[in-house]
């Protein structure tokens, strides 16, 4: 991933746990936040589901605005665990190059 990219993620997570803090009434995320954890799943589940469709329809554009609202409300949930996209790339670099068969065989069951 470029050094854009990643500076774009840490930007949104930065801001998205600024808005922890935020009124409810003037902020979409504030708003989920004080839902609670459930909603916060509820709207992950939403998007996946809205994502698989747009790739179903193979609609390039769709597929690329439904993801960045999967990635958005995924970056959500991090941020309401307290995880940083930084751990997850971290995840992802250590992976790579790995057999998938053989890093599922590593995990502990």
């Amino acid at each position: 991933m470029s050094g854009a990219a990643s500076d774009i993620l840490d930007r949104l997570a930065d801001t998205l746990e600024a808005r922890k803090q935020a009124d409810p009434q003037s902020s979409y995320v504030a708003k989920l936040y004080a839902k609670g954890l459930d909603a916060i799943l509820k709207k992950v589940a939403e998007e996946a589901a809205e994502t698989i469709m747009a790739a179903k329809d193979g609609e390039r554009e769709k597929i690329i605005y439904e993801t960045a609202d999967l990635w958005f409300h995924s970056l959500v949930l991090l941020a309401r665990q307290g995880i940083r996209p930084d751990e997850i790339l971290n995840e992802l670099a250590r992976r790579e190059g790995l057999s998938g068969l053989a890093e599922k065989a590593s995990r502990a069951d």
